[in-house]
């Protein structure tokens, strides 16, 4: 099941166009996300290949169930992480939710900085439709698609500017997000990070179910 393995997935499918890639080794440019991904049951070529590609003291993030690292990587961080299917019910428009675009990364690189949604970087806007919602100008919120599957696409970087947080915005933007990818006929997913019991609260609360827990293990290329 390709929801297992997402990133793969995703530079093997969609994204392949983003693929850096050495073998069966993918990655994604450092500006877009800092993602790396290997298959199913990586080899020890495979490895071999990864290291070479991410480069010797460079760091690179495995999304998927827990994969022991080999000597040719030295492990950094390992984050638990939970993975949701959207309900049927969940996609609905909102008129306040407006399309992001390049002039406004800057904006979005802070307020992520203010939020800490996991990561966003300088590129990160070209792997899907952001939406976000402005107040008096100020961009206050956001959320969008980032790994594209074949029958899913990720929600990803839901934010809210702390002065605003408790409005619904995220429930608003999340469903907004799911509009689009249910019009293009696939199917909404996310993942959070197992220790943060408000998004988990959010997501069940607007009818997500547990698809898999799996593991951002953060390693450096030796």
């Amino acid at each position: 099941m390709n929801l297992r393995n997402p990133v793969y997935a995703a530079l093997t499918g969609p994204h392949a166009s983003f693929a850096e890639v050495r073998g069966n080794a993918r990655r994604y440019p450092t500006a877009v996300a800092p993602f790396l991904a290997l298959p199913d049951v990586p080899t020890e070529q495979d490895w071999a290949d990864a290291a070479v590609l991410v480069g010797s003291g460079t760091t690179a993030a495995l999304m998927r169930p827990a994969l022991p690292v080999p000597d040719s990587f030295k492990l950094e961080l390992e984050i638990d992480l939970v993975q949701f299917v959207a309900p049927d019910s969940l996609p609905a428009a909102d008129p306040e939710a407006v399309v992001l675009g390049a002039d406004d990364v800057p904006e979005m690189l802070a307020l992520v900085a203010l939020t800490d949604p996991g990561p966003f970087r300088s590129r990160t806007i070209e792997l899907g439709t952001y939406l976000g919602v402005r107040r008096d100008g100020e961009l206050i919120a956001m959320a969008g698609t980032r790994f594209a599957l074949s029958g899913h696409t990720e929600i990803s970087a839901v934010c809210t500017h702390p002065s605003y947080q408790g409005q619904g915005l995220a429930s608003r933007l999340i469903r907004a997000v799911a509009h689009r990818i249910d019009s293009a006929g696939r199917t909404p997913f996310l993942h959070t990070g197992a220790a943060n019991s408000a998004a988990i609260r959010l997501y069940r609360s607007l009818g997500f179910t547990l698809s898999d827990e799996m593991k951002v293990t953060v390693a450096q290329a030796v």
